[in-house]
């Protein structure tokens, strides 16, 4: 007999083990998405079907930099009332050793708003990730936008600093001979 109840508690917690997985939020990422950042800048975004409430998103946004680049990047959703739509939870920047930088929330609720601005960075390989959660049966969207700053580097200003020293050097000369002629 004890055994039978055994048995029996055995199979029910097993059931309940399972039945837990299946109610579990189920990932709804779209595959990495490369993005062709060489005009200065591009769109990404994702829209989510209705019929997913409660399902989890994560998405990588790829590309590659030049050294001494900077990134701005954001990324919007609304929906009609703060319980519908997607509920943006992160927006951030990776690169191959890991997290670069989190980005800034400001604003949730029926709108949410992520952005993120970095300085010069090294060149390399990078990506954003787009986070979130689906919070009703209807459908949502996002979108995001980034764009690509070359930050010049150090030469570049000794270079800009020495033309306008010339510049300055033939005016003053030609001022000079302008002076000596009357």
């Amino acid at each position: 007999m004890k055994t039978a109840k055994r048995i029996v508690g055995a199979v029910v917690v097993a059931g309940a083990a399972l039945m837990a997985q299946g109610a579990m939020a189920a990932d709804i990422s779209n595959p990495d998405v490369a993005l062709d950042l060489s005009s200065g800048g591009d769109f990404f975004g994702h829209l989510i079907t209705g019929n997913n409430a409660g399902n989890t998103f994560a998405e990588r946004y790829t590309f590659t930099l030049s050294a001494g680049s900077s990134i701005f990047a954001d990324t919007f959703s609304s929906s009609g009332n703060a319980k519908n739509g997607l509920d943006i939870l992160g927006l951030s920047l990776f690169d191959d050793n890991g997290l670069v930088l989190k980005g800034t929330q400001l604003s949730t609720g029926k709108t949410d708003q992520w952005e993120l601005s970095t300085g010069p960075l090294a060149a390399g390989n990078y990506f954003l990730l787009v986070s979130g959660t689906v919070l009703s049966k209807a459908a949502g969207a996002y979108t995001g936008s980034a764009t690509v700053t070359a930050v010049p580097e150090p030469a570049t200003y000794g270079m800009l600093l020495g033309g306008l020293g010339l510049v300055g050097a033939v005016a003053a000369r030609r001022k000079r001979k302008t002076s000596d002629a009357a």
